[in-house]
Parts: structure tokens; sequence; C-alpha cells
């Protein structure tokens, strides 16, 4: 009798176990890796959440890109509301270094986070730390702070670091075993975007030779010129290349198994001096290779593809930097110290009415003509708009045509064009991002590529 009762209510445990575990089964945490973007206004912050699991951005004074647009402290809820309408999360950069009597502004900062609700914040300075854990916010220990090891990782999520950001000198392999010596804390890495030469958060020569501290988010960049090496007894230094410090940008999108394998929870683009259409396009991109991981349908041949459309935008090249050896000359730019991208956003016409219930533009076109299957982008730089989208007919004299005559700044045209979100009149634009000129895409010319491929990339 006794046994019976055991068994039944084993029985009944067992059941209420397996009906407890299907009921919460689609309570799970979604424990995809994460996709960080970057974004320097409003309109990079739109390009971003159309891909990205949060976006981090920066307020005025107080993060590592004091030359981007930046947003005012007024700003602040309008982009946490505009981030959390889409379920993407909102972080806040305010990596740098602090002095004494910043200290008032930086508490004003992180209690108008937390007012606003915004999901962590990205701290350097361990008053920024201290301020975040006194306020409750969680934190994210910077790149900035050069965390390369074990013991380093453990001190930070001993302090209650939600998130650590590797330095970029560390290895997949050594990011690895740092994730495994961790309880709590995840682990942030880059997957795309520029490269300092320099040790992560150690680097003075902005500082030396122009009084802008890279450390204090006003670096120069003077390690993308050209420099000529002479000694005291002025001999000269002779090597190939005169942009000997000029690092390539990282590009991880044939990797992205191997980096999520490797433990890394968030995968973290840079790019928070880029335009809205490089935030698009590389969030774009790395959305669809996470995807692909996880669907099974990561292959070579898409990450080939990926790779023309990231040499599309803002680019001096591609490098896997530190993840699987210590970088060589050959994983410096020479070429060139900026883009070596030959697309650029070339204007199409302005917008000049806007019908808000039809959604029919009016455009003014003076470049080119407009026909079906053609992408337009539609921004400004007065305004906050930013979107793009397929053209599929327009009206021209009053009726619905698949390609429109040629327009010119002496001949234009008027069209109307059906959008898929509000525009400005007399401010917003219509675009085109291609690789020809203005003149060359009015005469149907294509700019040919002088650059080699082997300068593009070391992958």
């Amino acid at each position: 009798m006794i046994g019976i009762i055991i068994l039944n209510i084993s029985i009944l445990i067992s059941n209420i176990t397996v009906n407890e575990i299907e009921k919460f089964d689609d309570k799970l945490p979604d424990i995809k890796t994460e996709l960080l973007a970057p974004a320097k206004n409003m309109k990079a912050v739109k390009a971003a959440a159309k891909y990205s699991d949060a976006i981090y951005f920066g307020i005025k004074n107080f993060n590592m890109r004091e030359r981007a647009d930046n947003f005012e402290l007024k700003d602040l809820m309008k982009v946490v509301n505009y981030c959390h309408d889409r379920n993407v999360k909102a972080v806040i950069a305010s990596n740098i270094l602090v002095y004494d009597h910043e200290l008032d502004n930086l508490k004003m900062l992180l209690e108008s986070a937390v007012a606003c609700e915004v999901d962590s914040v990205i701290v350097h300075d361990l008053a920024a730390l201290q301020m975040a854990k006194e306020l409750g916010l969680p934190f994210h220990i910077s790149t900035q702070c050069n965390v390369s090891n074990s013991i380093s990782a453990k001190f930070y999520e001993d302090l209650g670091a939600e998130r650590i950001i590797m330095a970029r000198e560390c290895s997949l392999e050594k990011i690895k075993k740092i994730k495994s010596n961790l309880t709590k804390a995840m682990i942030e890495s880059f997957v795309h975007g520029a490269m300092c030469t320099a040790i992560s958060g150690r680097c003075y020569f902005s500082a030396v030779i122009c009084g802008d501290s890279a450390n204090r988010g006003k670096c120069i960049q003077p390690c993308r010129r050209s420099w000529r090496v002479i000694d005291t007894e002025n001999n000269e230094f002779i090597y190939d290349g005169v942009r000997f410090m000029n690092s390539r940008d990282l590009c991880m999108v044939h990797h992205i198994p191997e980096m999520i394998e490797a433990g890394i929870d968030c995968l973290k683009i840079e790019g928070r001096m880029r335009s809205p259409h490089y935030v698009d396009v590389v969030s774009g991109v790395y959305r669809d290779a996470i995807e692909s991981y996880y669907d099974g349908t990561y292959s070579k041949k898409k990450a080939s593809k990926w790779i023309k459309e990231l040499r599309k935008v803002y680019n001096r090249g591609f490098t896997t930097g530190f993840y699987f050896k210590r970088p060589t000359e050959s994983e410096h730019q020479h070429v060139s110290p900026t883009n070596l991208s030959h697309y650029r956003m070339i204007k199409m016409g302005k917008i000049k009415e806007y019908d808000p219930e039809t959604k029919l533009a009016t455009v003014l076109l003076t470049n080119g003509k407009v026909y079906k299957g053609l992408e337009i982008f539609i921004t400004s730089s007065t305004t906050e708009t930013y979107f793009k989208q397929e053209v599929f007919w327009a009206l021209f004299d009053g009726k619905k045509v698949k390609e429109t005559p040629k327009a010119s700044p002496r001949k234009p045209i008027e069209i109307k064009l059906t959008m898929i979100d509000e525009v400005i009149p007399g401010e917003d634009k219509i675009y085109v991002f291609t690789n020809k000129t203005y003149k060359n895409r009015y005469l149907l010319k294509k700019k040919k590529d002088k650059i080699k491929k082997s300068d593009y990339y070391r992958l």
C-alpha cells in the first residue's frame, strides 16, 4: 500500500514537473548572441533599430567620441523611448576619464539615465562605475579598461559589472578562457569597425602632439597620417609605405561561428562617427550573419556576399585583428588613411510637397531618372528623417510610369512617389547610393575601381 502511494506521488510530481517545464518553456530567455550597433544621432538610431538588439550612443562631454554629433541630455528620453518601443536596448557610453570638477555633471547624467530607464552604461573611470553601482544602473566595462585576462575580468565581475567589453588585443582563445572563469558577467567583443594601433585605453599620441587626448574622446587620429621617422643622428628609417601605423578596419563576418562558439554574448559594431547609412548596411549584414548561424544556413558563399556589401560602405580595408594571430605589417593600410570605397550618396532631388493621407510626395528631380527597382534614400542634414525604400512606380505628367525621363539641374522634372514614412517638404532630399559620380551617373558611366583587391582586406 505504501509502495503504491509513493509510486502515485512520484507520478504526480513527475507530471507536475513535465507540465511546469512545458508551461515555462516559452518563457526561456533568448540565448542568442546580441548585436550592438552604434549611433551618433537620431538618424543612426533609426537605421540601427531595424537590425540590432541594442544601440549605444553618447551624451555630449562624457564619451569616447566627442567629435561625433552626440545627443543632448534633453534628447535622452526620446532616444530611449524610440529604442524600447522597438524592443531594442538603449546603452549610454560614458567611458572617458573624469576629473573632479566634472563629477556633479556625471552624476546628473547617470541619474537622468536611471530616470529615463536606460538599460546600461559603458564605463571606464572608476568614479562612473561607483556612481552607476550606487544608482542601481547596470554597467559595462569599456574596452578602454583593457581587460585582457581572467583575473581582471573576475575583478570587475565581483564589482558588479553586468558585462565586460574585451580589449581588442585578445585572441578568441583568450576570450574563451576568460569567459569560462566568469559566473555572472557577460562578454562583449568588437566584430567590425575601426581599429586603434595603440593598446586599448593606453594611447597618448594625440594628447602629446596636439593636446587632444584620446582617453577624453578627442583623438585626432595621428596614426592615420603619413610619417617620416628620423632618429637623433638624422638617420631616416626606410620602410614600405608611408602610413606604417594606419590599421585596416576589423571585419569578422567570415568568422561569426568562431566568435559565437567562443562564448561571446554580444558582438559590437564600432562606428559612432559613421553615417546612418553605414550603420544601416553594417548592422543589416551582421544581423543576417548571426541569424544564418542560428538557423544553420551560414556559409562561405554567404560570407563572400556580405563582404561585397561591406566593401561598399566606408572602410580602410579589412583585417581580423588579434583574434587569430598577432597582426603584422600586412594588416596596415598603406594606400589611404580614409575610405577605400568608391560608393557615395548622390543627391537626385528634393521633396517639394507631401500629403500624409495619400503618402504621396512631390519630388523635384534634378539628377538622373527614377525607375522600378531603384533603391532610394530619403534623408537630410537638417532633419531626423532617414529611411530607404524601393521604387515600384512614379507619377509623371499624371500617369503611372515604371521609368521617368532623365532629369538634370538645367532640365529638372517634377514627379510623385509614394513614401513609406513621413517626410518634411523643403528639407528632405532623395539620394541614391552608387559608385558613379554625379556627372558619371548622369552620363551613365561607371567609375572604375583603381584599388587592388589585396588593398581591401586580409582575411
